[in-house]
């Protein structure tokens, strides 16, 4: 096993993917139980919703075991009335279709805030080992406190071009991030999804020209994949999609249905439900929105404007606005426990 995973102390070079909105503390906390490295999404808690779920990792894992903690780095977007007006013109055909007032769609906000020296400041008395960063890197002042308490950090690269950049600013592994990954894409120096590649043209790309760890994501969800991406020169690798129906994640009903059904192995990249590109299950609201594309604002502004359509939806008993995330290899996803994924993913990956 790479040193970058035995140094943490895990049994399995395998990282459960942070998966903001279908799980909490909870699946890191099995992931961890079992010998990978479990993954807590942050970007989306209040500081309240962090301070428990560190805690909760904390009390359960003790001082010395490895978790990872993720944030988002993108750029805080600028709010225009243009953008907003261009927004709500599109979205209010949904909204009467959905018999709710198009004249009440509710204004542009973030939802989402960067990592900054607040979140560092919270998550030091935690000291978590690992530190990860979705859309690049914060500041080298806030990785250099990040590193002071010993953690390891890692991005996501959705090109080699990428992995060089990270390798450069200080990142200690990097993700490589194949398109065919569910959520959302990771890029920074470009937001051109043509430039990107599938995992298994990006990992041995990345592995021949970076001297820190490469660990793959995207697609890999049962044994011959984990193989095949060891094979080809991963450190590790990420595995999100295929815990979506374990028991300890927060995957909704809808969501659970929607992953087992024949509508599942259609996914897409869409950028509707935040403005940032990600991958999921086509569903309404993706191909009704899709001809609007130059009228969805930046990311993260979109969500607040469709959260109304999403909740009347659901309540339903619809799909229609949920974001179904989801990665491309999606056919016959695990039902067991966490616990037990890891432990069939992670002896693959100590096989090669």
């Amino acid at each position: 096993m790479h040193p970058f995973f035995s140094q943490l102390g895990l049994r399995y070079p395998l990282i459960q993917a942070p998966m903001a909105g279908v799980q909490d503390y909870q699946l890191a906390l099995a992931a961890a139980h079992a010998g990978a490295l479990g993954s807590l999404p942050c970007a989306m808690l209040t500081p309240e919703a962090l301070q428990t779920n560190l805690q909760a990792l904390h009390d359960a894992l003790g001082t010395n075991a490895a978790f990872n903690v993720n944030f988002f780095c993108h750029q805080e977007p600028s709010v225009s009335s243009d953008a907003q007006a261009r927004w709500h013109a599109a979205l209010a055909p949904e909204y009467q279709r959905m018999g709710l007032d198009s004249q009440q769609i509710p204004p542009l906000q973030a939802g989402r805030q960067p990592f900054s020296a607040e979140w560092a400041q919270r998550l030091a008395p935690f000291k978590p080992k690992v530190v990860s960063f979705h859309f690049g890197l914060p500041a080298a002042e806030l990785i250099d406190t990040v590193k002071a308490w010993g953690a390891k950090v890692i991005a996501s690269a959705t090109t080699v071009e990428e992995g060089l950049w990270l390798q450069a600013h200080g990142a200690d592994a990097v993700i490589a991030q194949g398109l065919e990954a569910g959520g959302h894409r990771g890029h920074f120096l470009s937001t051109d999804t043509s430039l990107q590649m599938g995992t298994f043209a990006l990992v041995p790309q990345l592995a021949d020209v970076l001297s820190i760890p490469v660990i793959a994501a995207g697609g890999i969800v049962d044994t011959r994949t984990v193989r095949a991406a060891m094979a080809l020169g991963a450190a590790g690798v990420q595995v999100g999609t295929a815990f979506l129906l374990c028991p300890q994640a927060l995957t909704s009903p809808l969501h659970r249905q929607a992953l087992q059904s024949a509508a599942a192995t259609h996914t897409a990249l869409t950028r509707a439900f935040t403005g940032g590109a990600a991958r999921g299950i086509v569903n309404h609201a993706m191909q009704r929105l899709q001809p609007h594309e130059a009228k969805i604002p930046a990311f993260p502004l979109a969500s607040s404007s469709i959260g109304p359509l999403r909740s009347h939806a659901e309540a339903q008993g619809l799909a229609d606005f949920t974001p179904l995330w989801s990665g491309q290899n999606n056919r016959q996803l695990p039902t067991q426990s966490a616990a037990w994924i890891v432990e069939q993913l992670g002896q693959a990956a100590l096989s090669i």
